[in-house]
């Protein structure tokens, strides 16, 4: 049991953590929820659904660099530590945020406008690469026994605070201005209020100590080693990459899609759309720790598959139910479902990717298995999403994405339990030798 001296330093140790967590996801989703104003700002066309598709490929064009940044800069933390990476990784995304907010638009600066826009987004990408894992391994060494995922939930937990303060913002400000002035500068608001708060959190991050698990290590591998092993363990990441696409894939899709998903393809207001995305922000702080408490209770492994079969099988009827009659109440209905579903999958996933990575590759594994699955299935969910609305004239094919992600997190989970027996089966046959 630990002493209210020790709880109070647990508390302030995930507080200093996730808030720079919140800064990170609070960038990614501005500028998912302005993608519209922004493709008219940087990437105008004659053709809207062009426009928007280059918009929202500049988003999914960050997610790419987050494979680079989890084996580099995880990496980085493996060897120097949890706290200096970090804070490199708060610097790196203060630098992308600043970049897109104070960038010309295409009007006045042509073809450079979107070029800059483009480096603004890789530099937040690198800089979210390592963000996810470097905290959640963070929190994983320093939870206390049988607590593990109730500890790892409040890594996600500061995304859906970052969820709801965006929403916020865009409801105010979308009271408050005209569509003609959000198009031209009030899209930049928020990021430039993201600007602000980056010194507050970087001064609390500058605070983290080291976490005694990392402490502990009297060997600590090079860069090169890191490497080696994380090739080595290839096996792991991938099905690690593979069980984290159905919580990438369902989070992208019920917060960064929701506004341009409520507005262009329901034709719901944009108010509408961010008042859905705020509630659900909220469903998904109330679920996240919920779902990480349970998986300390029932088993991480037991719920995991629950919801992976669960997925493929409600998704498709629920977003055709919310198609055929499009309504406030029907959207956020079948939202909140979805929110269910990625609180509690993520609140046992989390804490499950932690465990099966090796101790001296833990944050660069992490890294590396949720950023690939971020950059090839969650980051281009609003993309995906268009085109295959677009292309089909089916607007609830978007649950299809949804149940492949499920179902590849499926496979996933059932190989590494067969590795895990594997392994288990050869240290037996090598004990009694």
């Amino acid at each position: 049991m630990l002493t209210p001296s020790e709880r109070r330093e647990k508390i302030k140790a995930i507080i200093r953590v996730a808030s720079g967590n919140f800064m990170e996801m609070y960038d990614f989703m501005v500028y998912g929820y302005y993608a519209i104003y922004i493709a008219k700002t940087f990437f105008p066309m004659d053709n809207e659904y062009a426009s928007l598709m280059l918009s929202l490929g500049t988003f999914g064009a960050g997610f790419l660099m987050r494979p680079v940044g989890a084996i580099v800069l995880g990496a980085y933390m493996d060897r120097h530590g949890r706290r200096k990476g970090l804070i490199l990784t708060l610097a790196l995304m203060a630098i992308g945020t600043f970049t897109i907010a104070c960038t010309p638009s295409y009007e006045q600066i042509g073809f450079l406008a979107p070029a800059v826009v483009v480096i603004g987004r890789l530099l937040q990408g690198l800089s979210a690469g390592v963000e996810l894992g470097g905290v959640s391994v963070y929190l994983a060494e320093i939870a206390t026994p049988g607590n593990r995922g109730f500890y790892c939930a409040w890594q996600s937990a500061s995304q859906q605070v970052a969820v709801m303060f965006a929403a916020v913002l865009g409801v105010v400000l979308n009271q408050m201005l005209p569509v003609e002035q959000m198009t031209v500068w009030g899209w930049r608001v928020p990021l430039i209020i993201g600007c602000l708060i980056i010194p507050l959190i970087l001064i609390l991050r500058r605070s983290l100590q080291e976490t005694d698990v990392f402490k502990a290590r009297t060997q600590r591998p090079s860069t090169k080693q890191v490497f080696r092993l994380v090739a080595a363990n290839w096996q792991v990441v991938l099905y690690g990459a593979m069980m984290s696409t159905l919580t990438t894939t369902c989070f992208y899709l019920i917060t960064a899609y929701t506004p341009t998903f409520g507005k262009r393809v329901l034709n719901l207001t944009m108010q509408d759309s961010l008042l859905v995305t705020l509630c659900v922000g909220l469903s998904n702080f109330m679920w996240l720790p919920i779902g990480g408490a349970l998986s300390d209770r029932i088993g991480r492994r037991k719920m995991l598959l629950f919801f992976q079969i669960m997925t493929p099988l409600t998704a498709y009827p629920l977003m055709l139910w919310l198609t055929n009659d499009p309504s406030f109440a029907r959207l956020l209905i079948v939202e909140l479902f979805f929110s269910f579903i990625f609180g509690t999958y993520n609140g046992a996933m989390i804490p499950y990717l932690a465990e099966v990575m090796p101790p001296e590759v833990r944050t660069s594994g992490f890294a590396l298995a949720f950023s690939l699955a971020t950059a090839i299935f969650g980051g281009f969910t609003p993309a995906v999403s268009t085109f295959l609305i677009h292309e089909t004239g089916n607007r609830a094919t978007p649950a299809l994405w949804l149940s492949l992600a499920a179902i590849l997190g499926l496979i996933a989970v059932i190989c590494l339990r067969h590795r895990e027996k594997t392994i288990a089966s050869v240290k037996s046959d090598q004990a009694l030798t």
